[in-house]
């Protein structure tokens, strides 16, 4: 697809271009005499138009890094003060020190929490204590104290029978007396009177034992192992605690041992890409980092790839796989591009607020390159072959089409010309020019026709300018509806 140079497009353009005309009209003056017949003045620069190759490119700089990092964080909850990092560029082996962090706090919420966790535990022994009392107080009462209250009952027990048997023994005698007149009628009735009092001493105890057996025995179990069971929640909890209370202290100390951060691997270690806007590293003695903030970072020098920002204007046409140079300080090398940005980092005045997607280039395999080294990439967004090219500078646009002049027969003639890709210095023409014809270089500054068109085309600038800061004016005269409201109380 062909994808055709915009010049000067618009009526704020056109006047650009009056003004800049005012500027070369001194230099235009000695030509001008002698270009009105369309005659060819000596002093022209001309092109010859002929087929050719014609390459498209973007050019950025970028930095090389590694594809395959590996990222050292800071993993102290909440963060911590750096108190000391290693150098940037220092070659470490696996368990070399590489950042140490501020543990007082770690140190003083360790303690804290050593002390409620020997709380908790000092509770759970209780507990545990608790629950072994209450399992025992139910068998010391099935086996002991229930077995004793039921021993003395039935020996109470016993002991009425034996009265009742006394009694009515006692009674019987009496009656035969009484028979014979031996002892009184008032005293045959207090023998009856013990008799019967014998009776219900018996069936008071017989009921004092059912009452053992069948209610008292199962009140107390059930208080007893409501105790049993209430004990053990409170071990349970008291538990639960302690392992929490464990687990507190055991991440402390997990934090403290993060306050000292190590080399898992072998390799370069480099601070991790600043914001393009600071001038002094995340990282340093004093900093203030965050959890997961990433500190250092050793990368894979085996994997490499420059990561360039590529401008809005140009994403469009950048493809994955698309060919690109890259030329590092002397050494020149090829990759093609792996990875484009869906989305466009942030732009500010730390950019000149122009708006780039990250593009990454993937590179060969070679040794000597090293993550931070700036590099200069071309892609090739497209090669043309057999094309007809003329300098941009040859070209003028006026009311949306595009002109050149040619020198014909000694004269220069305007022609109308169409457009195709261009790489910013040359143009692809589709229709207008013929290979072996000479088109005029800077016609503005040698052809008067040239000067006359762009005017034209300013003065059309001018006039629609004018135009619109009459509409403005005019809308900001015009009366507006009142937006005042009431006073309160109106």
């Amino acid at each position: 697809m062909a994808h055709p140079i915009s010049f000067v497009s618009i009526w704020g353009q056109r006047t650009l271009i009056a003004l800049v005309l005012l500027g070369v009209v001194g230099a235009v003056t000695t030509f001008a005499t002698s270009t009105l017949d369309g005659d060819v003045e000596s002093s022209i620069l001309t092109h010859r138009v002929s087929p050719g190759k014609l390459a498209v490119t973007v050019t950025e700089n970028g930095t090389v890094e590694s594809s395959n990092n590996e990222e050292i964080k800071c993993m102290v909850k909440g963060g911590s003060t750096v108190l000391w990092v290693i150098e940037t560029g220092t070659i470490v082996k696996p368990g070399d020190e590489l950042v140490r962090l501020d543990t007082s706090q770690i140190e003083d919420n360790i303690l804290a929490q050593e002390i409620i966790y020997e709380n908790a535990l000092a509770n759970k022994i209780t507990a545990e204590s608790d629950v072994a009392v209450a399992e025992t107080s139910i068998t010391e009462y099935l086996e002991g104290t229930f077995i004793e209250e039921r021993s003395t009952i039935e020996k109470e027990i016993f002991d009425a029978e034996q009265a009742l048997k006394q009694a009515e023994l006692s009674y019987e005698s009496n009656v035969r007396m009484a028979a014979k007149g031996l002892i009184k009628t008032l005293q045959l009735q207090g023998e009856k009177f013990a008799v019967d009092s014998a009776r219900k001493a018996l069936e008071l105890k017989n009921t004092k034992l059912m009452a053992l057996e069948k209610y008292k025995k199962q009140k107390e179990l059930q208080t007893l192992e409501s105790n049993l069971r209430a004990a053990k929640a409170r071990l349970a909890s008291f538990d639960a605690s302690l392992r929490l209370e464990q687990a507190r202290l055991e991440r402390e100390k997990e934090q403290l041992k993060n306050c000292t951060i190590t080399a898992e691997i072998g390799g370069m270690v480099i601070f991790p890409s600043m914001a393009d806007w600071k001038s002094t590293p995340d990282i340093e003695e004093g900093a203030v980092v965050r959890e997961q903030q990433t500190l250092l970072v050793i990368p894979d020098v085996s994997q490499m790839q420059v990561k360039v920002g590529i401008h809005e204007s140009k994403v469009d046409r950048l493809k994955v796989g698309m060919p690109a140079k890259i030329e590092l300080q002397d050494v020149q090398l090829v990759g093609e591009v792996s990875e484009i940005a869906e989305v466009t980092k942030p732009a500010g005045w730390w950019t000149g607020n122009l708006v780039k997607y990250d593009t990454i280039i993937k590179l060969q395999q070679r040794e000597g390159l090293k993550p931070g080294m700036s590099a200069i990439v071309d892609v090739v967004l497209a090669e043309h072959n057999d094309v007809l090219t003329v300098p941009v500078a040859s070209i003028l646009e006026s009311d949306g089409q595009f002109f050149c002049w040619v020198e014909e027969r000694g004269k220069v003639t305007r022609r109308l010309i169409q457009l195709g890709d261009t790489n910013d210095e040359f143009t692809i023409v589709t229709a207008g020019l013929a290979s072996g014809e000479k088109v005029v270089l800077d016609p503005l500054a040698y052809v008067d026709e040239a000067q006359q068109q762009a005017l034209r085309g300013a003065k059309a600038g001018e006039q629609d300018a004018a135009e619109l800061a009459g509409m403005v004016k005019q809308d900001s005269e015009s009366p507006k509806p009142s937006s005042s409201k009431p006073a309160p109380g109106t």
